[in-house]
């Protein structure tokens, strides 16, 4: 069944990586899902606080999943740590995915990052757990790990 999953990323330093974990099943026939990203308001920014949140909180309430995609200065970022507080008050599954082995538009892989995810929760690494045939499963799993 196709879980609507929202990704959440640091847009400036690793828009590339997050572009390449959303687009890499558009051609897989075992993975409907749709993804929901913090590129959608970007341009929010330029408004203010309040309509940044608001858009967020949309965002996520009309996803099941979402995925933390973790770089290198991930765990810093304001929004990324909003995001997962409201998707765990929202109920939504959650993991994380280590996106700093995926090499950049220059060819270049980044540092491991610091997990800002709950301890309870899952991650993987893109590269070395075969993200481009599991991500739909970690969907899954996630969505299915919510509710214990």
């Amino acid at each position: 069944m196709a879980r609507r999953t929202f990704f959440s990323f640091h847009y400036e330093r690793d828009v590339w990586r997050a572009t390449n974990v959303r687009k890499s099943s558009q051609f897989l026939t075992s993975v409907d899902s749709e993804w929901i990203d913090a590129s959608l308001w970007e341009d929010a920014k330029l408004t203010g606080v309040t309509a940044l949140k608001r858009l967020m909180d949309n965002a996520i309430t009309g996803t099941s999943v979402t995925a933390v995609l973790i770089g290198t200065e991930t765990y810093r970022r304001r929004w990324v740590r909003y995001e997962i507080e409201r998707s765990l008050e929202k109920g939504n599954g959650l993991f994380g995915i280590y996106i700093h082995n995926i090499r950049d538009q220059s060819g270049w892989k980044d540092s491991k990052g610091m997990n800002p995810l709950p301890s309870h929760c899952t991650t993987y690494d893109w590269v070395y757990d075969d993200g481009r045939n599991m991500l739909g499963d970690w969907v899954s799993l996630a969505y299915a790990e919510r509710m214990q």
